[in-house]
């Protein structure tokens, strides 16, 4: 959770509207979905940056992975089918970083082959419980990147280790 008076949480909620920005697309099970739904309603209270995440996401288009939901929200076309056929069309169809999100979706994509890339943001704040990371074993990664955001985050960015962008591999 970022704290909006904190002029760190500012400088996070930057980075995830910068990203939401470039991105080229969402992927999302069911759960992290109906959290983020929250973003289609326009709430009079928000800050100038919870609108400008708003917009960003609602531009965005989104892929929803769900046996049990009928229907979706705007910009957002269900996936009840072929998963795997799916995700494979949209990168080659996309041009850009498409973000996947939901712990469960993110083993089933593992599992297949189709991360390039694992972003875990280290912030200290303690949320008590939740669904781990890796639903499942955690996938051997290699470590191809750090920085650090505002003064108390850090992002890490990990690779499958059998990628060819992985530091010591051979390159395509």
């Amino acid at each position: 959770m970022v704290w909006p008076g904190s002029y760190s949480g500012h400088i996070l909620f930057r980075h995830f509207i910068d990203e939401a920005q470039g991105q080229a697309g969402s992927v999302y099970g069911r759960t992290m979905y109906e959290t983020m739904r929250y973003w289609d309603d326009d709430h009079p209270e928000w800050s100038a940056d919870e609108q400008a995440f708003a917009a960003a996401w609602r531009r965005q288009p989104k892929w929803v992975v769900s046996r049990s939901l009928e229907a979706v929200g705007p910009n957002a076309t269900l996936v009840a089918g072929d998963l795997e056929g799916t995700i494979r069309r949209l990168r080659a169809e996309r041009d850009g970083e498409i973000e996947v999100a939901g712990p469960n979706l993110a083993q089933c994509l593992t599992e297949m082959g189709l991360i390039d890339e694992y972003r875990i943001y280290l912030h200290p704040v303690v949320l008590g419980h939740g669904t781990p990371m890796f639903a499942g074993p955690r996938p051997p990664l290699r470590l191809v990147s750090h920085d650090r955001i505002g003064e108390d985050v850090l992002r890490l960015c990990y690779v499958p280790a059998s990628s060819p962008d992985s530091p010591g591999e051979s390159r395509r």
